[in-house]
Parts: structure tokens; C-alpha cells; sequence
């Protein structure tokens, strides 16, 4: 079973926790204190509540009750209910042939969907529970992003982040101004090998420098197994999309998952982040996708994104935003893993299928139809494409161009093999 979260991504919840015999009375009293604290402080009042074929309930809450309103900035903030412009030709009919081209892409739903759906003027929302806190490195640390973990491909110093654990394959565009960014994403289950590891595939917007000005939004699928509640099947066979703002912070406060803090304003009520998705792509069997479109409002100066032709999900409000209340300067797509090496060796963590690129169609894990939102929010085949890999011999990606696939490439690998030890 797999998880669909809407909003993305890139840091990793420690499963330990202290064992029961080392604590107090006292502190276990102050930490379910904590608990319950957050949770109701995470889940809202809901107008229905529906409980998925997997476990997961989902709230229908209030759209005006969603967790971004707690926060101070957003105390006079008018809901934009739909983007004044969207880039052309965005929500255009697939045209994907699988008698032309190789396979064509199913489609993806949310399990909870069977069971019900929210109510007009409502949002969906994964209920938080306790397992999840606990599961956190502590409570205030659940579903915040903590690891400056952006690839940058354009560094002095190549090995920085594989030395910090996090490896990537992907392609990428620089030296322009870009106002969003487009992509289908086939969605695999990557094996992972420790829970405190993840794997994912997504689209980084980037604005400002790397360092603590760094602005950034992202959208994409994540395995991440500590993020789970339920059984060890599910701690490590799970499907996570997300969202994620991190504003002008680069990472510090504002970044995290989902709708679990003040960011992104969610105006769409039938797709919930956090949510499983079925079904998923198979090794040389059927390929099952997600689009997603991040951009810019030129009018209101809002990041909107948008699920498949049909879901358009929310935005980030522009006033979050400090380099990227213009545009973006860096435009990712691709993958990341975390490699803990917890037994002296890389870690057997796969990304995407687990397979390498060479492999093709059916095979290997793809992203198609990359696409920029330009100047005249138009969007339009990206130019001066590259690619980047910390070490290709764990994890590689080779691009292609033409078809109905237009510019697209194929990436991802096993981690640990003969040439990655």
C-alpha cells in the first residue's frame, strides 16, 4: 500500500526513542502531555471523518480551520479560491500513446476515496496520531523539515553532501528566471533499508543562494517509513508525496510536511497529502504516473500546484517568500536518498524502481514531459538541460529527448551493488 502526500519531502524522522525503563513517572507524564498537546493542536474539528480500507482517517475540516491560519502572518489573509492565470496549455488532454510510445500511464487514485469524500468547503486531512509523535525524534520535531539537503550540482565541493548522507540523481537548469516548473513522475515502491533512511522523486524550485537565504519549494513522491504508524510492511513499503515550503529560512523554521504547519493553503477537497495512492508501477509491467505543475500567479504573485489535468490543490502565499517573490534561479527534478551507512557500507536504499536508467521503459523510473513556466507564463521545453549524480555507480541518470515524451529522462538505482560498496 502506498502513501500520496501533496506537499514534499527531504528530511528523515529517527524511529528511536528512549526505552519505557528509562524514564520517570515524571518525564513520561510531561511527554504525553506534549503529545496530546500537538495533537490537538495538529487535528482540527472535523465536519465528517472517514476511515480509509488502510487505517488512515481522514478530517474534512473547515477550509478556514486548516493549520496555516494559526500563525500570525496569516491573520488577515483572503483565501485566493483560483489562480487568476495558469500556464498555457496546462491543462491540456494527455496525449500519451501507448501504441506510439512506450506504455502509457494508468491512472493513480487515493484509497480513502472508496469510503467516502469531503463536503464542499472542506479540505481532507490524515488524522495525526500518537504513534506518529512517538515516532519523531521528539514531538515538536514531527513532520518538520531539519537537513539542508538540496542538490547542488554547481558546488566547489562535489563530496558535501554525500558526506552529509544525501545523494541524488538528477537533471537541472540554471542561469535564467523561471516562474514554475511541470513533470510526470512514475511512481515506484523503493526498498528501504533503515528507517531513519528515505528515497524520493521530486521537483525542486530553488531561489536565492545555498546558503541561509536559501528559498525553495518542492513537490514530488517519498518512501519514508518512520513517518508511519502501522505495521512493518508499512514502515517500509510506503509511498509519500509532499509539498513543502521553506521560505526564507532555508529550512529553519518554516520547512515541512503537508498541511503540519503555517504554509501552504490547501483549496481543494478531494485530494488529501498524507493519503495512500493505488496502484503503483511494477518491473516490467504496467507504469503508473502523477503530473505535477508548480507557478507562479503573475497577478497575485502566489506559487499555486496542481495534481494530474484536473486537481488544483493550493498555493504558497507570496508573502513567505523572499528571493523567490520574483522567480526561481534553479529548477530541479530527480531523486534523493539518505544513505546512513549504518554497517560501514552504502546503504542498499533503493531509489526510484531500485534500478539504473539503462534499463528503459518498464524498467527503470522516469520523469517526462519536463517542462518551465517562462516570462510570458507560457509553458515550454526547458534549454541547457544537465544532469548530476554524487557517485553513478549507486545512482545515475541519462536524459532523451522526443515523442510524446518531449524532454524527459531516466534515472535512480539499487545504492548498494559490486561498483558501490
Amino acid at each position: 500500500m502506498l502513501r500520496f502526500l501533496v506537499m514534499l519531502v527531504l528530511f528523515s524522522m529517527e524511529m528511536a526513542v528512549p526505552s519505557t525503563a528509562s524514564r520517570s513517572k515524571s518525564n513520561l507524564s510531561t511527554q504525553n502531555h506534549e503529545v496530546q498537546a500537538q495533537l490537538k493542536l495538529l487535528n482540527k474539528p472535523a465536519v465528517k471523518s472517514i476511515k480509509g480500507p488502510d487505517g488512515d482517517i481522514i478530517d474534512c475540516i473547515k477550509l478556514a480551520h486548516q493549520p496555516a491560519f494559526a500563525h500570525p502572518l496569516f491573520k488577515n489573509h483572503k483565501i485566493q479560491m483560483t489562480p487568476n492565470f495558469h500556464p498555457e496549455r496546462a491543462f491540456a488532454e494527455s496525449k500519451v500513446s501507448s501504441n506510439t510510445e512506450p506504455g502509457s500511464s494508468r491512472k493513480i487514485t487515493q484509497v480513502w476515496h472508496l469510503n467516502g469524500r469531503c463536503p464542499e468547503g472542506t479540505i481532507p486531512m490524515r488524522r495525526t496520531k500518537e504513534d506518529d509523535l512517538l515516532r519523531a525524534s521528539s514531538v515538536k520535531a514531527f513532520g518538520k523539515k531539519r537537513h539542508k539537503t538540496i542538490p547542488q550540482p554547481r558546488s566547489a565541493d562535489p563530496d558535501l553532501f554525500s558526506q552529509s548522507g544525501h545523494q541524488h540523481a538528477i537533471a537541472y537548469v540554471d542561469g535564467d528566471k523561471y516562474y514554475g516548473a511541470k513533470a510526470t513522475i512514475n511512481v515506484w515502491e523503493p526498498k528501504i533499508q533503515q528507517p531513519n533512511e528515505f528515497s524520493l522523486s521530486q521537483i525542486w524550485l530553488l531561489g536565492g543562494s545555498f546558503g541561509e537565504d536559501l528559498n525553495s519549494i518542492e513537490a514530488g513522491w517519498q518512501a519514508l517509513p518512520s513517518y508511519l504508524t502501522t505495521s512493518n510492511y508499512f514502515l517500509f513499503d510506503s509511498i509519500f508525496n509532499s509539498l513543502e515550503c521553506l521560505c526564507s529560512d532555508a529550512y529553519q523554521a518554516t520547512g515541512c510536511y503537508n498541511l503540519l504547519c503555517s504554509g501552504f493553503i490547501q483549496i481543494n477537497n478531494e485530494i488529501a497529502m498524507g493519503a495512500s495512492i493505488y496502484p503503483i508501477s511494477g518491473y516490467h509491467s504496467s507504469q503508473y504516473d502523477i503530473s505535477l505543475l508548480v507557478w507562479k500567479d503573475p497577478k497575485e504573485g502566489n506559487w499555486w500546484l496542481q495534481f494530474g489535468n484536473n486537481y488544483v490543490l493550493g498555493y504558497w502565499p507570496a508573502f513567505l517568500f523572499s528571493y523567490l517573490s520574483d522567480s526561481a534561479s534553479m529548477i530541479e527534478w530527480g531523486g534523493e536518498v539518505v544513505n546512513s551507512e549504518s554497517d560501514g557500507q552504502h546503504t542498499s536504499t533503493q531509489m526510484g524502481s531500485g534500478h539504473f536508467p539503462n534499463e528503459g521503459f518498464g524498467k527503470a523510473s522516469y520523469f517526462k514531459n519536463i517542462q518551465i513556466v517562462d516570462g510570458s507564463n507560457n509553458l515550454r521545453v526547458p534549454k541547457g538541460l544537465e544532469t548530476f549524480t554524487e557517485q553513478s555507480s549507486c545512482y545515475d541518470v541519462e536524459t532523451g529527448k522526443g515523442g510524446n515524451w518531449g524532454s524527459y529522462f531516466y534515472y535512480g538505482g539499487p545504492g548498494r551493488n559490486p561498483n558501490c560498496p
